[in-house]
Protein backbone atom coordinates (compact mmCIF):
# COMPACT_ATOMS: atom_id res chain seq x y z
CA UNK A 1 0.00 0.00 0.00
CA UNK A 2 1.58 3.24 -1.13
CA UNK A 3 1.98 6.09 1.29
CA UNK A 4 -0.19 9.09 0.46
CA UNK A 5 1.85 12.16 -0.38
CA UNK A 6 1.20 15.37 1.47
CA UNK A 7 0.20 17.97 -1.12
CA UNK A 8 -1.16 20.50 1.37
CA UNK A 9 -0.50 24.06 0.26
CA UNK A 10 1.58 26.02 2.86
CA UNK A 11 -0.76 29.00 2.39
CA UNK A 12 -3.76 26.79 3.19
CA UNK A 13 -1.96 25.47 6.28
CA UNK A 14 -1.37 29.04 7.45
CA UNK A 15 -5.04 29.93 6.93
CA UNK A 16 -6.12 26.82 8.86
CA UNK A 17 -3.73 27.65 11.71
CA UNK A 18 -5.04 31.22 11.92
CA UNK A 19 -8.65 30.01 11.90
CA UNK A 20 -7.92 27.61 14.75
CA UNK A 21 -6.13 30.39 16.66
CA UNK A 22 -9.10 32.78 16.38
CA UNK A 23 -11.48 30.05 17.54
CA UNK A 24 -9.42 29.31 20.66
CA UNK A 25 -10.86 31.01 23.75
CA UNK A 26 -7.32 31.79 24.94
CA UNK A 27 -6.20 33.53 21.74
CA UNK A 28 -7.36 37.05 22.66
CA UNK A 29 -5.45 36.88 25.95
CA UNK A 30 -2.29 35.62 24.23
CA UNK A 31 -2.50 38.39 21.64
CA UNK A 32 -3.07 41.03 24.32
CA UNK A 33 -0.03 39.96 26.35
CA UNK A 34 2.12 39.76 23.21
CA UNK A 35 1.20 43.32 22.22
CA UNK A 36 1.96 44.53 25.75
CA UNK A 37 5.46 43.02 25.65
CA UNK A 38 6.09 44.49 22.18
CA UNK A 39 4.93 47.92 23.35
CA UNK A 40 7.18 47.94 26.43
CA UNK A 41 10.19 46.79 24.39
CA UNK A 42 9.69 49.43 21.70
CA UNK A 43 9.12 52.19 24.27
CA UNK A 44 12.34 51.38 26.10
CA UNK A 45 14.60 50.77 23.11
CA UNK A 46 17.05 53.59 22.37
CA UNK A 47 16.46 53.36 18.63
CA UNK A 48 12.65 53.24 18.71
CA UNK A 49 11.60 54.69 22.08
CA UNK A 50 11.13 58.36 21.22
CA UNK A 51 9.50 57.62 17.87
CA UNK A 52 7.15 55.00 19.29
CA UNK A 53 5.98 57.13 22.22
CA UNK A 54 5.77 60.19 20.02
CA UNK A 55 3.59 58.41 17.47
CA UNK A 56 0.72 57.78 19.88
CA UNK A 57 0.83 61.35 21.18
CA UNK A 58 1.19 62.94 17.75
CA UNK A 59 -1.60 65.37 16.96
CA UNK A 60 -3.44 65.25 13.65
CA UNK A 61 -5.77 67.85 12.23
CA UNK A 62 -9.33 67.22 11.08
CA UNK A 63 -11.35 69.38 8.69
CA UNK A 64 -14.07 69.47 11.36
CA UNK A 65 -11.81 70.61 14.20
CA UNK A 66 -14.58 72.88 15.52
CA UNK A 67 -16.35 69.75 16.82
CA UNK A 68 -13.54 69.14 19.37
CA UNK A 69 -12.97 65.46 18.56
CA UNK A 70 -9.97 63.31 19.67
CA UNK A 71 -6.86 64.65 17.97
CA UNK A 72 -4.15 62.09 18.83
CA UNK A 73 -3.83 58.41 18.01
CA UNK A 74 -3.87 57.58 21.72
CA UNK A 75 -7.17 59.40 22.21
CA UNK A 76 -8.53 57.80 19.05
CA UNK A 77 -7.89 54.36 20.52
CA UNK A 78 -8.94 55.12 24.11
CA UNK A 79 -11.95 57.35 23.53
CA UNK A 80 -13.31 56.08 20.20
CA UNK A 81 -12.30 52.47 19.56
CA UNK A 82 -12.57 51.42 23.21
CA UNK A 83 -16.22 52.52 23.18
CA UNK A 84 -16.90 49.49 20.98
CA UNK A 85 -15.26 47.26 23.58
CA UNK A 86 -17.48 48.68 26.31
CA UNK A 87 -20.46 48.35 23.95
CA UNK A 88 -19.72 44.64 23.45
CA UNK A 89 -19.19 44.02 27.15
CA UNK A 90 -22.36 45.98 27.96
CA UNK A 91 -24.37 43.75 25.62
CA UNK A 92 -22.99 40.63 27.30
CA UNK A 93 -24.00 41.98 30.71
CA UNK A 94 -27.45 43.04 29.45
CA UNK A 95 -28.06 39.52 28.11
CA UNK A 96 -26.90 37.89 31.32
CA UNK A 97 -28.96 40.25 33.48
CA UNK A 98 -32.07 39.54 31.42
CA UNK A 99 -32.01 35.87 30.53
CA UNK A 100 -28.68 34.54 31.78
CA UNK A 101 -26.68 33.89 34.92
CA UNK A 102 -27.34 37.33 36.41
CA UNK A 103 -31.11 37.25 35.88
CA UNK A 104 -31.58 36.36 39.55
CA UNK A 105 -31.59 39.48 41.75
CA UNK A 106 -29.28 37.88 44.31
CA UNK A 107 -26.77 36.76 41.66
CA UNK A 108 -26.83 40.18 39.98
CA UNK A 109 -26.31 41.85 43.33
CA UNK A 110 -23.16 39.87 44.17
CA UNK A 111 -20.81 41.47 41.57
CA UNK A 112 -22.10 44.91 42.55
CA UNK A 113 -21.35 44.31 46.23
CA UNK A 114 -17.97 42.77 45.34
CA UNK A 115 -17.14 45.81 43.21
CA UNK A 116 -17.85 48.13 46.14
CA UNK A 117 -15.41 46.13 48.26
CA UNK A 118 -12.88 46.28 45.44
CA UNK A 119 -13.17 50.07 45.40
CA UNK A 120 -13.23 50.85 49.12
CA UNK A 121 -10.44 48.59 50.41
CA UNK A 122 -7.71 49.59 47.88
CA UNK A 123 -8.41 53.29 48.47
CA UNK A 124 -8.19 52.83 52.25
CA UNK A 125 -4.94 50.85 51.99
CA UNK A 126 -3.41 53.55 49.77
CA UNK A 127 -4.30 56.20 52.36
CA UNK A 128 -2.73 54.08 55.12
CA UNK A 129 0.64 54.49 53.40
CA UNK A 130 0.21 58.09 52.27
CA UNK A 131 -1.81 59.63 55.11
CA UNK A 132 -2.29 63.37 54.79
CA UNK A 133 0.82 63.88 52.60
CA UNK A 134 0.48 65.50 49.16
CA UNK A 135 0.81 62.03 47.61
CA UNK A 136 -2.53 61.12 49.23
CA UNK A 137 -4.20 62.74 46.21
CA UNK A 138 -3.63 59.45 44.40
CA UNK A 139 -6.07 57.48 46.59
CA UNK A 140 -8.22 56.59 43.55
CA UNK A 141 -5.33 55.09 41.54
CA UNK A 142 -5.73 51.48 42.81
CA UNK A 143 -9.54 51.53 42.69
CA UNK A 144 -10.18 50.41 39.10
CA UNK A 145 -9.87 47.03 37.39
CA UNK A 146 -8.64 46.82 33.80
CA UNK A 147 -11.41 44.84 32.10
CA UNK A 148 -9.41 43.94 29.01
CA UNK A 149 -6.31 42.62 30.75
CA UNK A 150 -8.11 40.81 33.59
CA UNK A 151 -10.40 39.02 31.13
CA UNK A 152 -7.41 38.34 28.89
CA UNK A 153 -5.56 36.55 31.70
CA UNK A 154 -8.71 34.65 32.67
CA UNK A 155 -9.20 33.57 29.05
CA UNK A 156 -5.79 31.85 29.15
CA UNK A 157 -7.37 29.26 31.42
CA UNK A 158 -9.86 28.39 28.68
CA UNK A 159 -12.54 25.95 29.81
CA UNK A 160 -10.64 25.14 33.02
CA UNK A 161 -12.82 27.67 34.84
CA UNK A 162 -16.63 27.94 34.62
CA UNK A 163 -18.04 30.50 32.19
CA UNK A 164 -20.00 31.99 35.10
CA UNK A 165 -16.67 33.13 36.58
CA UNK A 166 -15.91 35.12 33.42
CA UNK A 167 -19.38 36.68 33.55
CA UNK A 168 -18.88 37.56 37.21
CA UNK A 169 -15.49 39.16 36.55
CA UNK A 170 -16.88 41.09 33.58
CA UNK A 171 -19.81 42.44 35.60
CA UNK A 172 -17.57 43.24 38.58
CA UNK A 173 -15.00 45.02 36.41
CA UNK A 174 -17.61 47.12 34.61
CA UNK A 175 -19.29 48.19 37.86
CA UNK A 176 -15.82 48.76 39.31
CA UNK A 177 -14.77 50.97 36.41
CA UNK A 178 -18.06 52.85 36.42
CA UNK A 179 -17.45 53.53 40.10
CA UNK A 180 -13.97 54.78 39.26
CA UNK A 181 -15.33 57.01 36.48
CA UNK A 182 -17.89 58.50 38.88
CA UNK A 183 -15.10 59.06 41.42
CA UNK A 184 -13.01 60.87 38.82
CA UNK A 185 -16.01 62.96 37.76
CA UNK A 186 -16.78 64.00 41.34
CA UNK A 187 -13.33 64.34 42.91
CA UNK A 188 -10.87 64.78 40.03
CA UNK A 189 -12.68 66.67 37.29
CA UNK A 190 -11.91 70.37 37.44
CA UNK A 191 -14.81 71.36 35.21
CA UNK A 192 -18.03 69.67 34.06
CA UNK A 193 -19.86 71.19 31.11
CA UNK A 194 -23.47 71.18 32.30
CA UNK A 195 -24.92 71.91 28.86
CA UNK A 196 -23.34 68.78 27.37
CA UNK A 197 -24.27 66.77 30.47
CA UNK A 198 -27.91 67.88 30.18
CA UNK A 199 -27.99 66.86 26.50
CA UNK A 200 -26.49 63.50 27.49
CA UNK A 201 -29.34 62.86 29.94
CA UNK A 202 -31.88 63.68 27.22
CA UNK A 203 -30.19 61.24 24.81
CA UNK A 204 -30.14 58.49 27.45
CA UNK A 205 -33.88 59.01 27.97
CA UNK A 206 -34.41 58.80 24.20
CA UNK A 207 -32.36 55.59 23.97
CA UNK A 208 -34.33 54.04 26.81
CA UNK A 209 -37.59 55.15 25.23
CA UNK A 210 -36.85 53.34 21.96
CA UNK A 211 -37.52 50.04 23.75
CA UNK A 212 -41.09 51.06 24.50
CA UNK A 213 -42.03 52.00 20.94
CA UNK A 214 -41.00 48.51 19.81
CA UNK A 215 -38.24 49.72 17.51
CA UNK A 216 -36.39 46.78 15.94
CA UNK A 217 -33.89 48.73 13.82
CA UNK A 218 -30.25 49.23 14.80
CA UNK A 219 -30.02 52.63 13.12
CA UNK A 220 -31.82 54.80 15.73
CA UNK A 221 -29.70 53.27 18.50
CA UNK A 222 -26.56 53.87 16.45
CA UNK A 223 -27.41 57.53 15.81
CA UNK A 224 -28.35 58.25 19.42
CA UNK A 225 -25.34 56.27 20.69
CA UNK A 226 -22.95 58.35 18.56
CA UNK A 227 -24.61 61.52 19.80
CA UNK A 228 -24.29 60.33 23.39
CA UNK A 229 -20.61 59.54 22.88
CA UNK A 230 -19.99 63.02 21.49
CA UNK A 231 -21.68 64.97 24.29
CA UNK A 232 -20.05 62.81 26.99
CA UNK A 233 -16.64 63.33 25.39
CA UNK A 234 -17.15 67.08 25.58
CA UNK A 235 -18.83 67.07 29.00
CA UNK A 236 -15.72 66.04 30.95
CA UNK A 237 -17.00 62.50 31.63
CA UNK A 238 -15.17 59.55 30.06
CA UNK A 239 -16.81 58.98 26.67
CA UNK A 240 -16.55 55.17 26.65
CA UNK A 241 -19.39 54.98 29.15
CA UNK A 242 -21.65 55.73 26.15
CA UNK A 243 -20.98 52.19 24.92
CA UNK A 244 -22.26 50.61 28.12
CA UNK A 245 -25.33 52.88 28.31
CA UNK A 246 -26.28 52.24 24.68
CA UNK A 247 -25.87 48.48 25.13
CA UNK A 248 -28.12 48.46 28.18
CA UNK A 249 -30.84 50.24 26.19
CA UNK A 250 -30.84 47.70 23.34
CA UNK A 251 -33.73 45.20 23.08
CA UNK A 252 -32.81 41.53 23.38
CA UNK A 253 -33.64 40.72 19.76
CA UNK A 254 -30.79 42.95 18.55
CA UNK A 255 -28.11 41.68 20.93
CA UNK A 256 -27.12 38.37 19.31
CA UNK A 257 -26.49 39.82 15.84
CA UNK A 258 -24.51 42.80 17.13
CA UNK A 259 -22.42 40.65 19.49
CA UNK A 260 -21.52 38.35 16.61
CA UNK A 261 -20.58 41.30 14.38
CA UNK A 262 -18.35 42.95 16.98
CA UNK A 263 -16.68 39.96 18.65
CA UNK A 264 -13.70 39.49 16.30
CA UNK A 265 -13.06 43.18 15.47
CA UNK A 266 -13.02 44.05 19.17
CA UNK A 267 -10.92 41.13 20.40
CA UNK A 268 -8.43 40.90 17.54
CA UNK A 269 -8.13 44.50 16.30
CA UNK A 270 -9.26 47.01 18.91
CA UNK A 271 -7.83 45.28 21.99
CA UNK A 272 -4.34 44.71 20.49
CA UNK A 273 -4.28 48.39 19.44
CA UNK A 274 -5.34 49.33 22.95
CA UNK A 275 -2.45 47.33 24.43
CA UNK A 276 0.09 48.83 22.01
CA UNK A 277 -1.09 52.38 22.70
CA UNK A 278 -1.39 52.22 26.49
CA UNK A 279 1.51 50.11 27.70
CA UNK A 280 4.24 52.09 25.96
CA UNK A 281 5.79 53.51 29.14
CA UNK A 282 9.43 54.60 29.30
CA UNK A 283 10.86 52.93 32.41
CA UNK A 284 13.37 54.99 34.50
CA UNK A 285 17.04 54.01 34.82
CA UNK A 286 17.13 54.59 38.59
CA UNK A 287 14.54 52.60 40.55
CA UNK A 288 15.69 53.58 44.07
CA UNK A 289 13.19 56.43 44.39
CA UNK A 290 10.43 54.08 43.28
CA UNK A 291 11.24 51.36 45.81
CA UNK A 292 11.10 53.76 48.75
CA UNK A 293 8.07 55.84 47.72
CA UNK A 294 4.81 55.62 49.71
CA UNK A 295 3.05 55.86 46.34
CA UNK A 296 4.56 52.53 45.35
CA UNK A 297 3.56 50.91 48.64
CA UNK A 298 0.03 52.28 48.38
CA UNK A 299 -0.52 51.30 44.75
CA UNK A 300 1.01 47.81 44.98
CA UNK A 301 -0.64 46.96 48.30
CA UNK A 302 -3.93 48.47 47.17
CA UNK A 303 -4.10 46.46 43.95
CA UNK A 304 -2.45 43.20 45.04
CA UNK A 305 -3.91 42.96 48.56
CA UNK A 306 -6.77 45.45 48.72
CA UNK A 307 -8.59 44.23 45.62
CA UNK A 308 -8.91 40.52 46.48
CA UNK A 309 -9.46 41.34 50.18
CA UNK A 310 -12.29 43.79 49.48
CA UNK A 311 -13.96 41.66 46.81
CA UNK A 312 -13.81 38.45 48.85
CA UNK A 313 -14.74 40.05 52.19
CA UNK A 314 -17.74 42.00 50.89
CA UNK A 315 -18.95 38.98 48.89
CA UNK A 316 -18.57 36.63 51.85
CA UNK A 317 -20.49 38.96 54.19
CA UNK A 318 -23.25 39.41 51.58
CA UNK A 319 -23.59 35.64 51.20
CA UNK A 320 -23.64 35.00 54.95
CA UNK A 321 -26.32 37.66 55.38
CA UNK A 322 -28.21 36.00 52.48
CA UNK A 323 -28.22 39.29 50.58
CA UNK A 324 -26.57 37.71 47.52
CA UNK A 325 -25.36 34.33 46.28
CA UNK A 326 -22.28 33.02 44.49
CA UNK A 327 -22.51 32.51 40.71
CA UNK A 328 -23.53 28.95 39.83
CA UNK A 329 -20.75 26.35 39.43
CA UNK A 330 -18.23 28.54 41.26
CA UNK A 331 -16.57 28.19 44.66
CA UNK A 332 -15.14 30.62 47.18
CA UNK A 333 -11.52 29.93 46.27
CA UNK A 334 -12.30 30.67 42.63
CA UNK A 335 -13.90 33.97 43.63
CA UNK A 336 -10.74 34.80 45.60
CA UNK A 337 -8.71 34.09 42.45
CA UNK A 338 -10.92 36.43 40.44
CA UNK A 339 -10.34 39.05 43.14
CA UNK A 340 -6.61 38.65 42.54
CA UNK A 341 -7.06 39.23 38.79
CA UNK A 342 -9.12 42.32 39.60
CA UNK A 343 -5.87 43.76 40.95
CA UNK A 344 -4.76 44.34 37.37
CA UNK A 345 -5.15 48.11 37.25
CA UNK A 346 -3.49 49.38 34.08
CA UNK A 347 -5.62 51.69 31.92
CA UNK A 348 -7.94 53.48 34.32
CA UNK A 349 -5.26 53.51 37.03
CA UNK A 350 -2.73 55.08 34.65
CA UNK A 351 -5.36 57.59 33.51
CA UNK A 352 -6.01 58.51 37.15
CA UNK A 353 -2.29 59.18 37.69
CA UNK A 354 -2.31 62.16 35.34
CA UNK A 355 -5.24 63.66 37.27
CA UNK A 356 -3.68 62.98 40.68
CA UNK A 357 -0.16 64.32 40.22
CA UNK A 358 1.15 67.23 38.17
CA UNK A 359 4.78 66.27 38.90
CA UNK A 360 6.28 64.07 36.17
CA UNK A 361 8.52 62.28 38.69
CA UNK A 362 5.51 61.29 40.82
CA UNK A 363 3.66 60.18 37.69
CA UNK A 364 6.54 57.89 36.69
CA UNK A 365 6.64 56.34 40.18
CA UNK A 366 2.90 55.69 40.13
CA UNK A 367 2.93 54.23 36.61
CA UNK A 368 5.81 51.86 37.35
CA UNK A 369 4.02 50.78 40.54
CA UNK A 370 0.85 50.08 38.52
CA UNK A 371 2.80 47.93 36.03
CA UNK A 372 4.51 46.01 38.85
CA UNK A 373 1.25 45.48 40.74
CA UNK A 374 -0.57 44.36 37.60
CA UNK A 375 2.15 41.82 36.77
CA UNK A 376 2.05 40.45 40.33
CA UNK A 377 -1.77 40.29 40.30
CA UNK A 378 -1.74 38.58 36.89
CA UNK A 379 0.76 35.94 38.00
CA UNK A 380 -0.80 35.07 41.35
CA UNK A 381 -4.35 35.25 40.01
CA UNK A 382 -3.57 32.92 37.11
CA UNK A 383 -1.60 30.42 39.21
CA UNK A 384 -4.19 30.44 42.01
CA UNK A 385 -7.09 29.83 39.62
CA UNK A 386 -5.15 27.19 37.68
CA UNK A 387 -4.48 25.09 40.77
CA UNK A 388 -8.01 25.61 42.08
CA UNK A 389 -9.78 25.08 38.76
CA UNK A 390 -11.29 21.76 39.88
CA UNK A 391 -11.84 22.77 43.51
CA UNK A 392 -14.74 20.95 45.23
CA UNK A 393 -15.15 23.14 48.30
Amino acid sequence: MSKKSDNTNPFEQLITTLQNFFKDSRSSGILLITCTVISLVLANNEATGDGYLGFWKKEFSLPISFLHLPDTYLLLVNDVLMTFFFFLVGMEIKRELTIGELASFQKALMPAIAAVGGIVCPAMIFLLFNGSAPTAKGWAIPMATDIAFSLGILSLLGNKVPVQLKIFLTALAIIDDLGAIITLAVFYTSSIHLVYLTIALVLVAALWGLQYIKNNSQLPYLILGIGLWYVLFNSGIHATIAGVITAFCLPLNLLAKLEHQLFHPVNFVIMPLFALANTGIALPDNFSAIYTSPITYGVVAGLVIGKPLGIFLFSFIAAKLKIATLPSNTKWLQLLGVGMLAGIGFTMSIFTVSLSYSSESLQIIAKVAIIAASIIASFFGFVFLYYNRMVKY
